[in-house]
């Protein structure tokens, strides 16, 4: 039994799926083209990354402690640009009350966070996106080729099998790229901010110190 209007919603669906095959495959070319942009961006981002060992934190939170020496020990390690930045913009500001420093502090690490993960979100999307339309790609082309097959037209059986593994490599190899560089990358973001912040909190706490001291200087001065 054939319900009416069920043919015309057919060939309407059938239309909207294959038209579907050529912005696919744009889109597949796009992805993997940004994927191939990302790795190269991950490999200049290795060759400006330098990694802070736990025993070098500790040598910075040594000098640290000692007041006349903060902005040099900002400056004088193996932090990166960025870090001693975000180090000097705290002592820079420290004339501000302690709570409103505190609030600095806590506002310049949100923004790492959310630079960090404006950044993972690229390639979070490609990671997503390119096995998604790797999947369309494959089954678009595989309803004509099945149509072709049923009237023993073996050749335009076969122009669809190859549309179809090709756009299954590609989006998945887009899908790989993607997830391995945002693995890679979540892990140096991670590093990125434990180190800013095993600094900061000592940083702070030598600020305040400071300040505690400035108060005093003057009553001792009266005696």
């Amino acid at each position: 039994m054939i319900v009416p209007g069920s043919e015309f919603l057919s060939k309407a669906l059938h239309l909207i799926s294959q038209s579907l095959l050529i912005p696919d495959i744009i889109g597949l070319l796009i992805c993997i083209t940004f994927g191939v942009i990302e790795l190269g961006s991950l490999v200049s981002e290795y060759s400006q990354r330098t990694k802070v060992s736990s025993e070098e934190i500790g040598e910075i939170i040594k000098k640290l402690h000692n007041t006349n020496e903060i902005r040099e020990a900002i400056s004088a390690n193996t932090l990166s640009q960025n870090q001693k930045n975000i180090l000097e913009k705290i002592v820079s500001h420290n004339y501000l009350t302690n709570d409103s420093l505190n609030a600095l502090a806590r506002k310049l690490i949100e923004e790492e966070e959310l630079k960090a993960a404006q950044t993972l979100e690229k390639t979070d999307m490609l990671a997503r996106w390119g096995p998604a339309l790797g999947l369309m790609g494959t089954l678009i082309p595989l309803g004509p080729g099945l149509a072709a097959l049923g009237r023993g037209d073996v050749h335009t059986l076969a122009q669809a099998v190859i549309i179809a593994f090709d756009t299954t490599i590609v989006g998945l190899a887009a899908g790989c790229i993607g997830y391995t560089i945002s693995k890679i990358r979540k892990r140096w973001y991670e590093e990125h901010i434990s180190t800013l912040e095993a600094l900061i909190d000592p940083l702070l706490e030598v600020l305040e110190n400071g300040k505690k001291a400035e108060d005093f200087a003057p009553i001792r001065r009266r005696y």
